[in-house]
């Protein structure tokens, strides 16, 4: 405990928020979009309630994994058909490429939802989710982030104190942040599909990490994860192409806009 108030346990317990933070980002995107299921009077509960029961099982996903780290890399099973497929199986493996793939189902079927005609009738029937299960989905969806997270701070420390101080301060920092996050995305539309696809991103870079720890080979090659700074990097193109192409759509819209005003003028000194 008295490590935590020393100068080295603040500096680490900083870091680790920083390191938090910045890992939560993608978490708070898949969490805005669940959120957005149920009814719009119930989706800030949601987005609390999930986020604060994550931040208790991810403390008991904290003390599970530092006492049973082992058990997490240890070969469940192995696929070998002959050059098409081979890996070696464990449960972080399992656990990072199912969350990953249900990432990239979900960012794929909002994407599909958005760009879908029946999206655009205004008296299209779409059932709202119950509360319960958008909770429980950004409960589980929080623990599968959470992996990369807990491991990259066992990297830092094994203070249990200051790594469970980190993972509060960071879930109330998540709390504060979601509402800003999803009531952004709700009053800049556009800016849906850029979340969408980074999302996609994410589920990508899950998937291909979880490959890497199964060490999966495909014809012959061998899975490698997507580095994160890879994977900021493609976050960062992106949002200059998505800036860009904002700033030119509105650039191409004056354009019409001034084109028909001429038109309307030429039209009435015809008729004048």
């Amino acid at each position: 405990m008295g490590e935590l108030f020393s100068l080295h346990g603040l500096f680490t317990l900083a870091m680790l928020i920083l390191l938090q933070a910045v890992l939560g980002f993608d978490n708070l995107l898949y969490i805005s979009i669940e959120s957005k299921r149920v009814t719009e009077d119930k989706q800030a509960y949601v987005r609390k309630m999930g986020i604060g029961l994550a931040i208790a099982l991810r403390i008991i996903l904290l003390v599970v994994v530092m006492s049973t780290i082992q058990k997490f890399q240890d070969p469940l099973f192995e696929v070998h058909l002959g050059k098409a497929f081979d890996g070696v199986f464990n449960l972080h493996a399992l656990i990072t490429l199912v969350g990953g793939g249900f990432i990239l189902y979900t960012a794929v079927k909002e994407i599909h939802h958005m760009l879908s005609i029946e999206h655009l009738e205004e008296h299209h029937d779409t059932k709202p989710k119950s509360v319960n299960a958008a909770i429980f989905w950004i409960v589980l969806m929080n623990l599968v982030f959470s992996f990369d997270s807990i491991l990259s701070a066992m990297a830092l420390t094994h203070n249990m104190y200051i790594m469970s101080t980190a993972i509060i301060a960071s879930g109330l920092l998540m709390i504060y942040l979601a509402d800003h996050v999803a009531e952004f995305l709700k009053k800049n539309r556009m800016y849906e599909v850029l979340g969408l696809f980074i999302l996609f991103i994410v589920g990508v870079m899950l998937v291909s990490e979880g490959g890497h720890l199964a060490h999966v080979s495909l014809f012959g090659h061998e899975v490698h994860a997507m580095t994160k700074s890879t994977f900021y990097f493609v976050l960062i193109v992106l949002i200059i192409v998505d800036i860009v192409q904002g700033r030119y759509q509105k650039k191409l819209a004056l354009q019409r806009q001034r084109e028909m005003d001429r038109a309307k003028e030429e039209a009435v000194e015809a008729h004048a």
